[in-house]
């Protein structure tokens, strides 16, 4: 079963924990100093917040999946919407090891696809340039600053 995975940046990591555990009426499964997930099961959202120097806001969204052939099949799909997709193996991020595959939809919003194969002890070094699927879809489109961590991605795949 697919869970979305929604990341958004924030300011003040301890008043949105706060805030968000309200909301979710539930405590972070995850919680470091600059970072705290929620794995959900109503609704069913891997929900992300950093602080981490970017843009406050929404940072990317995805579709966490439980096996390679899942995250082999929406690879597929975003190819198949004529897409720029970006795919990564073994990529520490968000204190997790995944391995990923990156697209921009038309309006330039991230989306990545991942499988999770246990956690990191770091928040990781592991991103993808998100500006570089942007302009390959749109040329004239503004940068996009959605990126999971600090480093360009390993491949293109388009």
């Amino acid at each position: 079963m697919k869970r979305l995975h929604v990341h958004v940046g924030v300011d003040n990591i301890d008043a949105s924990v706060k805030f968000y555990s309200t909301l979710f009426a539930a405590e972070p499964t995850v919680l470091k100093p600059d970072y705290a997930k929620w794995m959900l099961d109503d609704p069913r959202v891997n929900f992300a917040i950093s602080a981490r120097g970017r843009a406050t806001g929404l940072d990317h969204l995805g579709i966490q999946v439980e096996s390679d052939g899942e995250l082999r099949d929406i690879a597929g799909r975003l190819r198949a919407a004529d897409r720029v997709v970006v795919e990564q193996t073994k990529a520490a991020c968000c204190y997790a090891n995944s391995d990923k595959a990156w697209v921009a939809d038309p309006q330039g919003v991230a989306w990545e696809t991942f499988l999770t194969h246990g956690d990191a002890t770091v928040y990781g070094d592991d991103s993808v340039e998100t500006d570089k699927l942007t302009r390959a879809e749109r040329p004239d489109a503004a940068p996009l600053s959605a990126a999971c961590c600090d480093r360009p991605a390993t491949r293109a795949v388009s």
